[in-house]
């Protein structure tokens, strides 16, 4: 087991300096590669049309219960409530300021950028030794 572990101390050490791939008649040294992808971020502004209804039913049902109520109030009697809410409810949706159409809408988002980058993974060795063939995986 020490003449392995000598041995393979000497074939790191020879081939240690090899590049892609080295051999010799004692062992073949491969490198291998692997490919990252890099993100690197941005910030950017994305402006969006979006549509708007102009739906003025939510202030009209305000100015209607609002009417109601002051007409109540105002007459103490349900006649004078009714028409307190037709009048609450005309002003509510004369008052509204909604309109229909687009509004621009801005916004920043982070987008990535992709770098794509072979980098080195690891080596290994193929040796015989003692007539039994061997592998090892190493870093440099």
């Amino acid at each position: 087991m020490n003449k392995l572990l000598i041995t393979m101390g000497v074939c790191l050490s020879t081939f240690s300096t090899a590049y892609a791939q080295s051999s010799s008649q004692d062992g073949n040294i491969h490198d291998h590669f692997k490919q990252v992808i890099e993100q690197k971020p941005s910030h950017v502004e994305v402006c969006r049309n979006v549509s708007m209804s102009g739906d003025k039913t939510g202030d009209t049902l305000g100015g209607a219960i609002i009417g109601g109520i002051l007409g109540k109030a105002l007459t103490g009697n349900d006649d004078g409530a009714k028409i307190g809410a037709l009048f609450g409810g005309i002003v509510g949706h004369n008052e509204s300021n909604k309109v229909a159409g687009t509004r621009r809408v801005c916004k920043t988002e982070i987008r990535y950028k992709e770098e794509v980058r072979t980098i080195y993974s690891h080596s290994h060795i193929e040796f015989w030794y003692e007539g039994r063939k061997y592998n090892l995986k190493f870093k440099k």
